[in-house]
């Protein structure tokens, strides 16, 4: 079986950590039978400074006849972040129905927490973020710009459609785990519209799944909880802005954004969905070869699950186990000395 790959390395780190990903990604298919077609895309903030356009105008004609996207990591100084992001990643996450992204945060035995005397196993949840509509919507714009009247106006978009099917797949993904528990992350009392009806789809949604508990939080106090309670929470699903937010927080907790994998998922396989790291470009470490590879190559294991690869994506997870346990071939963030390449080696030796 054979499945192509694009691969956008993008800027920053991601053009360290994406060569690591596909290497182990490679060690794996060997093992388990089956071949990654790879298809390299140069997209970025570079591209950006020399064209004007992050991805060609047909990028995503480009993209559509591919299994999956492979994608390190977008944003560079001199380019503003509102203009790489609405450049690559918001039209092929909506133009695909990437409606899910999908955030796993699991404190790995041999990080250390900044949380005092956490164990792995008080810190295992998943974030299930909104990822097409909700607070980062294209409605708006701005009136009597420069002047003292200026304003800026932001709609953001809730539709039974976006919020039924973000909550459905939380709920499912609830049921395939041990404890079968989703939070939700609200702002009710101070969001007037938007917020109640997204409690009151959350509530219609936990009827049809009676089988599991459910807990409801305001943002505020769900941040706070996070940190003082995180063996609290297993599934979490939240808007788009407040998964966002969440999906940073939680690998704070587990011991670094280096270790954290991310997806962006059309659970119906009728589009390509695309796999990122949530790290970004980290600009200050960029080329010294000492960035963390693993968010990346665990990001490459959540890809070969999607596309129906099971035994090789657990391969890789508990490589990881292994190596970040061990502690011997870990990069700065946790407290060791290996280059980027060093882990990517040992990961592929262990697959």
């Amino acid at each position: 079986m054979r499945h192509r790959i694009a691969v956008i390395p993008g800027d920053g780190i991601g053009n360290e950590v994406v060569p690591e990903g596909q290497r182990v990604l490679e060690a794996a298919a060997r093992r388990f039978g089956f071949e990654l077609e790879w298809t390299e895309l140069d997209w970025s903030c570079e591209r950006f400074k020399k064209t004007g356009r992050m991805m060609p105008e047909d990028g995503l004609e480009q993209l559509r006849p591919h299994d999956a996207i492979f994608l390190g990591a977008v944003g560079a100084p001199g380019v503003p972040d509102h203009v790489s992001l609405w450049g690559l990643l918001i039209p092929i996450r909506r133009t695909f129905r990437q409606y899910v992204n999908l955030r796993p945060v699991r404190l790995l035995k041999g990080a250390r927490s900044p949380l005092a005397d956490r164990s792995p196993a008080e810190i295992d949840m998943v974030i299930v973020r909104e990822n097409n509509e909700g607070e980062y919507s294209e409605i708006g714009g701005r009136l009597y710009k420069d002047t003292d009247d200026e304003l800026a106006v932001q709609q953001a978009v809730f539709t039974r459609k976006g919020t039924d099917r973000v909550m459905r797949y939380a709920f499912e993904l609830a049921r395939r785990r041990q404890r079968r528990h989703v939070t939700s992350a609200t702002k009710s009392n101070g969001i007037i519209h938007s917020m109640p009806y997204w409690d009151e789809r959350f509530a219609a949604m936990a009827k049809q799944y009676p089988d599991v508990k459910t807990a409801q939080y305001h943002i505020d106090i769900l941040t706070a909880h996070f940190v003082q309670h995180p063996d609290w929470f297993d599934v979490v699903v939240g808007s788009n802005l407040f998964g966002d937010i969440l999906s940073d927080l939680g690998p704070a907790i587990a011991g670094s954004i280096g270790l954290a994998p991310g997806g962006n998922i059309n659970p119906e396989k009728e589009h390509p969905s695309m796999f990122e790291p949530v790290h970004g470009s980290a600009p200050d470490i960029a080329g010294k070869g000492i960035a963390n590879p693993v968010a990346q190559i665990w990001t490459g294991a959540m890809l070969l699950e999607h596309l129906g690869h099971a035994d090789a994506a657990r391969a890789i997870v508990r490589a990881i186990e292994t190596v970040v346990a061990d502690g011997k071939t870990v990069t700065r963030d946790l407290g060791g000395k290996a280059s980027t390449r060093e882990v990517g080696d040992a990961l592929a030796s262990l697959i």
